[in-house]
Formats: C-alpha cells, structure tokens, sequence
C-alpha cells in the first residue's frame, strides 16, 4: 500500500512563492507516474502537473505553466511543485498522486491547503 504525505502549504500574497512537497512509503517510487492536482472550494480535482519516472517528461496544466514546475528526487522518493507568482485563483486543496502502471490505480495524499490573498 502507498502512502503518500503532503507538506508546505500556507498562506501567501499574491506574487508569492511556496515549494510544495510530497513523500511517499510502502511503493516502488521510481516506477510511479506522480502528479500534483488541486481541488478549490466548489470545484472538481484538477490537474496541475505530473511527472514520469525519469523526470524526462512533465505535463503541466495551461493555467500553471511558466510558473510552477515540478521534481522528483527517486532516491528520497519525494515529488516537490514550485509554485511561483502566486495568484488568488491558485488557492485549492493541493494533492500529491501516484499512479502505478502495473496495477493501473492511482494513489492520493490527504492534501495541504495553499491560500493565496489579493
């Protein structure tokens, strides 16, 4: 079973900048596709960006691009998102996911709020 954990979210000014940071136990890491979504108040989970196992191929959501940029570190088995240039409508619920290809399912943390202010 994957765990996966969250930390540094908070509350920043728009403009700002956060790292978040993800670390995951009880998986083979490196074979996991890991991803960052986010989920504001009465919204669905959306997409954010993710990464494969080499860190060779990252997708990354329209409305994020240029600003965060995603990492792996494999042998730490942690997945960072650089969030810089913050904006109000970045706040949401952000989660870190894992997705196996072996057994085709996908892995969630329980989020860290991130809020951004005008």
């Amino acid at each position: 079973q994957v765990q996966l954990v969250e930390s540094g979210g908070g509350l920043v000014q728009a403009g700002d900048s956060l790292r978040l940071s993800c670390v995951a136990s009880g998986g083979t890491f490196s074979r996991y596709l890991m991803g960052w979504y986010r989920q504001a108040p009465g919204k669905d989970r959306e997409f954010v960006a993710n990464i494969d196992w080499s860190g060779g191929r990252i997708d990354s959501a329209n409305s994020v691009k240029g600003r965060f940029t995603i990492s792996r570190d494999n042998a730490k088995n942690t997945v960072d998102l650089q969030m810089n240039s913050l904006k109000p409508e970045d706040t949401a619920i952000y989660y870190c996911s894992a997705f196996s290809p072996v057994v085709r399912r996908t892995y969630w943390g329980q989020g860290t709020q991130v809020t951004v202010s005008s």
